[in-house]
């Protein structure tokens, strides 16, 4: 038997804002075979995790744990079948770091001892009282905080993700790597990539890893219209034309001593490609009216959904201005180029939606993994961006589809099974992955239920790259 309890959806419960306490984005698993214990659980931790989740036996909680991350494991040690205390040695044999609060009736200085040792990370006497229970938990996550946010200082290096761009797969990695070694320099930057992958974020990482002091001031030019771009970018003069009653500086001059982001440049007309071009290679703007140039150390960062090495060939592009840009040329890797990443870009913004909409985060189960990865992505990370937020604000039921609740985005392809025009090697890959994931990444527990040994499991991911 199992229960889910969702708690209520006000902004205090669910640490909305920098202040929120580690419980309210927490997941918690109560184990207990008491029916009245387990519902005074449940609600008791309602009001303060995102997620919980009961169960009256070990078979059950395995079930639930294999369904859903959970933060904190709440245990009776007397249970029937296998007793709590004999789950959490099998648990902590399995490498499951997941700690766990145990809870029972008939203690001694022995017994609590035992459960420490089996790894418990904190011990409760029944009956207690609610603000023993929430302090334990407190105490539990807090600790779990600070041991995650320490592992991330020991693994950070100077070709981890930079700030603000989510992932580690293989692109990502070479696309950080890119992004540093470019970024002290003061040569125009050109970025190339879909509709949707995120070039804003990229030229502005750029920017904050630059050193300059300036602001980083992004443009769309196909936003602006084309008479009013040279204005907009340039500024003007009281009078330069019908409605400038006042003087303006322009866009390039805020950016002053920073960076300014041009973004969708092809859609720029001609005249504004010749102009800009005299910008690059001078220095210098002219405001719109004006009898003379301004000095402007600003930094130049363009980018465009368009091959323009194509919008060259067809004369929609300057060729001088195409290769003023192309200094320094970033790819921005498509959302379908990077599967590995889905699965932490859609807990990323389950997390930050969910606290800006001031609604609970989604539990994102495995199906639902396997569902957005699966799916082309035609809009890249924005779509991936729209269908959470869209599921967030729909308040998704539970076992329904992830891209079903969110109208708009196409259904994925053969999700509940492999596609049919895949290869044995291709099958192979895809469940050893899986189980890779299941076992929460510890080899040593795939290997076993893969039924190989450990030897072999490591060869298959070093061939595939997967460390």
């Amino acid at each position: 038997m199992s229960t889910h309890i969702s708690p209520p959806a006000t902004p205090g419960d669910h640490g909305i804002g920098p202040a929120a306490h580690p419980a309210h984005a927490a997941a918690v698993l109560v184990v207990d075979d008491e029916p009245g214990m387990r519902n005074f659980l449940g609600k008791a931790l309602a009001s303060r995790c995102a997620l919980v989740e009961t169960a009256d036996c070990v078979e059950t909680a395995e079930a639930l744990r294999r369904r859903y991350h959970f933060d904190l494991f709440v245990v009776d040690i007397r249970l029937p079948g296998e007793s709590g205390a004999q789950w959490v040695q099998r648990l902590r044999e399995q490498d499951v770091r997941t700690d766990v609060i145990v809870m029972t009736a008939y203690a001694n200085l022995d017994t609590a001892v035992a459960a420490l040792r089996a790894g418990a990370a904190d011990f409760l006497l029944k009956p207690f009282r609610i603000e023993q229970l929430t302090a334990a938990v407190d105490r539990c996550l807090a600790q779990r905080t600070l041991a995650r946010e320490n592992f991330l200082l020991r693994r950070r290096t100077p070709a981890a993700a930079v700030s603000g761009i989510v992932g580690h797969s293989a692109p990502v990695r070479e696309l950080c790597e890119l992004i540093r070694r470019v970024a002290p320099t003061h040569a125009t930057v050109l970025l190339q990539g879909e509709t949707g992958t995120g070039k804003e974020l990229v030229a502005q990482a750029i920017h904050d890893l630059s050193g300059r002091d300036g602001a980083f001031v992004p443009v769309n030019c196909g936003s602006i219209p084309p008479d009013l771009l040279e204005s907009e970018l340039f500024g003007h003069t009281r009078g330069a034309f019908t409605s400038a009653h006042a003087a303006r500086e322009g866009l390039f001059s805020f950016a002053r001593g920073g960076t300014i982001f041009l973004d969708e440049i092809s859609a720029m007309p001609a005249a504004m490609q010749a102009k800009l071009l005299r910008v690059l290679e001078e220095r210098r703007v002219r405001a719109v009216g004006a009898d003379r140039e301004v000095a402007v150390d600003t930094r130049v960062i363009a980018a465009s959904n368009r091959a323009l090495a194509q919008e060259v060939r067809a004369g929609r592009f300057r060729e001088d201005l195409f290769f003023r840009l192309d200094v320094l040329s970033i790819t921005v890797p498509a959302l379908r180029d990077r599967v590995e990443d889905i699965a932490e870009l859609a807990h990323h913004f389950c997390t930050t939606l969910s606290a800006v909409l001031g609604v609970p985060p989604l539990p994102l189960g495995h199906d639902d993994i396997r569902a957005l990865q699966r799916y082309p992505w035609p809009g890249n990370v924005r779509e991936l961006r729209n269908v959470i937020e869209r599921s967030l604000l729909l308040s998704r039921l539970p076992g329904e589809s992830l891209l079903g609740v969110a109208a708009g985005a196409a259904a994925p392809v053969e999700v509940s099974g492999m596609p049919l025009d895949w290869s044995l090697a291709e099958v192979e890959k895809d469940h050893i992955l899986r189980v890779l994931a299941a076992a929460r990444g510890n080899k040593s527990e795939a290997a076993r239920r893969l039924g190989v040994s450990r030897k072999t499991l490591e060869r298959k991911l070093k061939a595939w790259a997967v460390r």
